[in-house]
C-alpha cells in the first residue's frame, strides 16, 4: 500500500474502529480544541451538496497532556456533543467521526501536531484501500463554507489530476463585529491580498494563501511531503510552501470557505493574535511592506541566472551591483553558500533556475522583509501600496 511505510515510520494506529468505504474520496480534517461552535461547522458540511464519491469528516477533539482540567472536561462534552448531533444527522454520503479526545505530547502539543494526526489518520483509511488519490481536505472548527464546497474539491482534481494540492478561496466572517474589529478583519484580508500579489510580481513561483482552513491535498503528496509538521503556529504555510516545490498546488476559487474572525490567544502567531494586538492598539493593520522592498527583489529574481556556475568573487561583484537592501541581505545571510550548492549539483542552466526558488523560497523572502524593514524601509501605508502594486500590474 502506498503509506505503508510512512504510517510505519510515525507509528500510527487506527484512531477510528470503522473501516471506511472502499468508494471514499475525500476525507474533511477538523482539528477541535476548546470549540464553542463546532456544530455549526458540521451543520455547514452536512447541508453541501455530494460529490460523487462518499466523503468522511473526522473531528480530531484534542488538548495537551498538561490541559487543565477543565480544558479536558470541555472537550469531553464537545465529544458528546458531537456524538448526539451525528447519531440524528448522519448519511450514507457523508460520515462524521468524533475522535478522542486525543492528550497530544506537551512539547509539541498544537494546532501543527493536532492537524497532523486527523491528516495522518485520513492517510492511514485512504491507505486501507491503497488509494493514493484521495483528498484529504484541512478545515478548522471555526469554519463553514458554501453548499457547492464538497463538488468543486472534487471537480478540481479530476479536472486537474497533475495538482498535488490546492488552496481554496476564502472570506472571513464579519456577521457581529463591532467597528474596530470590523475595521481590522477587512485591513488583514487586503494585506493578505497585497502580499500574494507582490509576491507574484517579484517572480516567485508559488506564491498562495496559506490558510489552515482553506486547503485540500492528495494522500499520496501528503506522505510524498513527510505529512503536516508539528509546529504550533504556522504549520499551514510551512506545510503548503514545502508542497509546492514537489508539484503543483492550484487554487479553487468556484466556492469558499468562511473562517471566523475571532480574537485569539491559542497561537503565536496568525489571524486571532493578529486581530488581538490591533483591537489593543499593539499592532497597525493599515501599515504593511512598502513595495519598493518587493520591487527590488523583483531586480534580484530577474538576474538568477547569472549566479550560474560563478565563483565567490563573481557572486560578490553581481550582490554589489543589486540594489544595496538586496545585496546586503545575501551576503549577511551567507547566501552565496546556497548559491555555490546548487552549483555544485545543477548541471544546466535550466536546473539551477528550477531548484533555485527552493533555496530563495517562501521563508527566504519573509526574512528578507523584515531584515530591510528593520534595516531599509519603514512600513508604508496599506492602501498606498495597493495602488502602487495595482497600477504596475495593469494590463
Amino acid at each position: 500500500m502506498f503509506a505503508d511505510s510512512y504510517l510505519k515510520k510515525n507509528n500510527r494506529f487506527p484512531l477510528i474502529k470503522t473501516a471506511p468505504f472502499a468508494d471514499c474520496g475525500i476525507i474533511v480534517v477538523i482539528p477541535c480544541f476548546r470549540e464553542p461552535d463546532i456544530i455549526d461547522t458540521l451543520v455547514s458540511l452536512d447541508q453541501c451538496d455530494l460529490p460523487h464519491q462518499k466523503v468522511e469528516v473526522i473531528i480530531l477533539i484534542n488538548h495537551s497532556e498538561t490541559s487543565t482540567q477543565e480544558v479536558a472536561e470541555f472537550n469531553r462534552q464537545t465529544k458528546t456533543g458531537i456524538e448526539n448531533w451525528i447519531s440524528k444527522n448522519s448519511t450514507s454520503n457523508i460520515s462524521f467521526f468524533a475522535v478522542g479526545p486525543v492528550e497530544l505530547k506537551k512539547k509539541w502539543a498544537g494546532a501543527g501536531l493536532a492537524r497532523k494526526t486527523g491528516m495522518d489518520e485520513a492517510v492511514l483509511r485512504f491507505n486501507f484501500f491503497d488509494k493514493k488519490d484521495g483528498i484529504i481536505v484541512s478545515l478548522d472548527a471555526d469554519t463553514l463554507v458554501d453548499k457547492n464546497y464538497l463538488v468543486e474539491i472534487e471537480s478540481h482534481f479530476r479536472l486537474n489530476p497533475k495538482n498535488v494540492a490546492a488552496t481554496i478561496s476564502f472570506e472571513h466572517q464579519t456577521t457581529g463585529l463591532y467597528k474596530k474589529h470590523l475595521e481590522g478583519i477587512l485591513y488583514y484580508e487586503k494585506y493578505m491580498r497585497y502580499y500574494r500579489r507582490a509576491i507574484e510580481f517579484t517572480g516567485y513561483p508559488y506564491p498562495m494563501f496559506t490558510v489552515g482552513s482553506a486547503f485540500a491535498v492528495t494522500a499520496d503528496a501528503y506522505v510524498k511531503r513527510g505529512g503536516m509538521n508539528r509546529r504550533q503556529a504556522g504549520e499551514d504555510f510551512y506545510f503548503l510552501q514545502n508542497l509546492a516545490q514537489l508539484g503543483l498546488v492550484g487554487e479553487i476559487s468556484s466556492t469558499k470557505v468562511y473562517p471566523s474572525a475571532r480574537l485569539s490567544d491559542r497561537v503565536p502567531f496568525g489571524t486571532g493574535p493578529i486581530l488581538r494586538k490591533w483591537m489593543n492598539g499593539e499592532e497597525d493593520l493599515t501599515k504593511t511592506f512598502d513595495f519598493q522592498a518587493f520591487s527590488d527583489l523583483k531586480l534580484f529574481f530577474d538576474k538568477k541566472e547569472n549566479f550560474f556556475q560563478i565563483n565567490e568573487s563573481d557572486f560578490l561583484k553581481l550582490t554589489s551591483e543589486l540594489p544595496e537592501p538586496v545585496g546586503q541581505f545575501l551576503q549577511l545571510d551567507n547566501f552565496w553558500l546556497e548559491v555555490s550548492d546548487l552549483n555544485k549539483n545543477c548541471s544546466n542552466i535550466k536546473t539551477f533556475q528550477n531548484r533555485f526558488f527552493h533555496k530563495f523560497n517562501a521563508f527566504k523572502i519573509l526574512k528578507f522583509l523584515n531584515f530591510v524593514h528593520e534595516n531599509y524601509y519603514q512600513k508604508a501605508d496599506l492602501e498606498k501600496q495597493i495602488s502602487i502594486l495595482k497600477n504596475l500590474t495593469k494590463k
